[in-house]
């Protein structure tokens, strides 16, 4: 049965592009990240419905959107630079065969990020996207967060998702990453969706969903889950009115929550003060040290996969416990061979080089200060849309700052979801640049608080938004 549902759904959403080619960009975005071919067994398994969607996005635009106005971000020149670069790496690879494996699905995540802003030029089809993203990933979420509240998830591998696949968005870290940057989205279509208007039930499902959002590090058992909910927790107060109240409330909800912790979860939390007590933590740092080594005489990287080639070793200490007063400490050698980076810094560094970090640094960093600068530059205007449009850069910075924080423990440097944030961040940045370019000299120079725009009203100038939806676009007031 839910091979046929899902079968159904997807073909459906691909037929509705037929009509509205835009839905061809949702349905690539909700294949994606849920990866329904993962968990059907039929007719989805058989045919690459990723690429059909990719490619029919790709067209339609080309075929029936309009194109004046279009401009090349200077993110989206960096973001081809690191196509390329990564092609050619790729072709001089040190392992051809996963190399181009991996290959067959980083081009497609990159060049999907480039084209996104070409298409997001409207106000409505970037809220669109933003919501077709949270509800994919509250597909995985909420039933992982039901299975953790009724069994305390299994630990780290053992949740039971959609598929039991730990690799992709289905691995524990790379999920729990994913699953906290959602968050900040989460609250930002509750207050100014268009789409579902904020309302009693809108509120009530985003606080069940961020909820569950939450219990997926739980679940999961991933230290990096941990770590990406407290800098969740720290980028609040930016927003938050009364920060000590706020910081009270969490540290209060924290300390009830820890006895209704599986004892599992919070033997391998406290992993997290010794490394050498922890056989996975120590593997990480050995094959950051090999990296460090294999960069010296590879600068520029070892192409897709390079990780094969290592070999690390190191030491295990265990402390146990003989008799009431003593306690016998003993170290175990290891060594491991053709152990994964769990670190997207050094996953570029190892694959890419240098330069191959240098342009991902660039990608990541340039994002989040362009995002500081949007909410700066609409920070004191009592406009509608720019209230919106701030608090959405301020979402996409939180999640990209976490995304940031979680790439340091884990490999995901491609990862599709987080670079469909980079596509939203441009979209976002060229949305307000279009619309601050409509205003006259006189209204720059007054700046955006003292303009008297009605709430609700859209600016003129940009690409017109879509027919039949003006309607939504008039109750973006909050």
């Amino acid at each position: 049965m839910l091979n046929l549902f899902l079968t159904a759904f997807v073909a459906a959403f691909l037929a509705a592009g037929v009509r509205r080619p835009f839905l061809f960009v949702l349905a690539y975005a909700y294949i994606d990240i849920v990866a329904p071919q993962k968990v059907t067994w039929g007719f989805l398994q058989q045919v690459p419905v990723s690429l059909i969607a990719f490619v029919c996005a790709v067209l339609a635009w080309l075929v029936a959107e309009d194109k004046n106005g279009i401009r090349i971000s200077p993110r989206q020149f960096v973001l081809l630079l690191l196509i390329v670069y990564c092609g050619l790496t790729t072709r001089s690879a040190d392992f051809p065969e996963p190399a181009l494996e991996k290959w067959g699905w980083v081009w497609k995540t990159l060049v999907f990020a480039l084209f996104l802003p070409l298409t997001l030029r409207t106000r409505l089809r970037i809220e669109s996207l933003v919501l077709i993203m949270v509800l994919s990933v509250g597909v995985i979420a909420i039933g992982g967060g039901i299975k953790t509240i009724t069994s305390g998830g299994g630990g780290y591998g053992e949740l039971k998702l959609l598929v039991s696949d730990n690799t992709g968005l289905y691995e524990g870290s790379t999920l729990s990453t994913v699953a906290v940057a959602t968050i900040p989205l989460i609250a930002w279509l509750a207050r100014y969706g268009t789409v579902f208007p904020p309302g009693r039930l809108v509120r009530l499902f985003a606080l069940a969903l961020g909820f569950a959002c939450c219990l997926i590090p739980i679940g999961t058992q991933t230290r990096t889950g941990l770590v990406c909910l407290v800098i969740l927790a720290g980028l609040s107060l930016r927003t938050v009115k009364r920060p000590l109240l706020y910081v009270g409330v969490i540290a209060g909800l924290a300390t009830a929550a820890v006895p209704f912790l599986p004892q599992s979860y919070i033997q391998r939390m406290n992993t997290i003060e010794n490394h050498q007590s922890d056989q996975s933590a120590s593997t990480r740092v050995a094959v950051w040290k090999w990296t460090l080594e294999f960069v010296k005489t590879h600068p520029f990287g070892g192409g897709f996969d390079a990780f094969r080639g290592n070999s690390v070793s190191y030491d295990t200490i265990k402390a146990n416990k003989a008799g009431s007063n003593n306690t016998a400490i003993e170290t175990e050698r290891i060594v491991e061979k053709a152990r994964a980076y769990h670190s997207s810094y050094f996953e570029m560094l190892g694959e890419q080089g240098w330069p191959g970090l240098a342009l991902w640094l660039i990608i990541q960093l340039s994002g989040l200060f362009q995002l500081e600068l949007i909410q700066r530059r609409l920070r004191r205007s009592t406009d509608a849309l720019d209230g919106s449009d701030r608090a959405l850069a301020l979402a996409l910075q939180a999640g990209h700052f976490i995304y940031m924080f979680g790439a340091l423990f884990v490999g995901i440097a491609f990862q599709p979801f987080m670079f469909m944030l980079v596509g939203l961040q441009i979209a976002l940045a060229m949305q307000v640049n279009r619309r601050m370019a409509a205003l006259s000299p006189r209204q720059r120079h007054e700046g955006p608080g003292m303009r008297g725009s009605r709430p609700g009203k859209v600016h003129p100038g940009g690409p017109a938004h879509e027919p039949g939806f003006e309607p939504a676009l008039e109750r973006i007031s909050p």
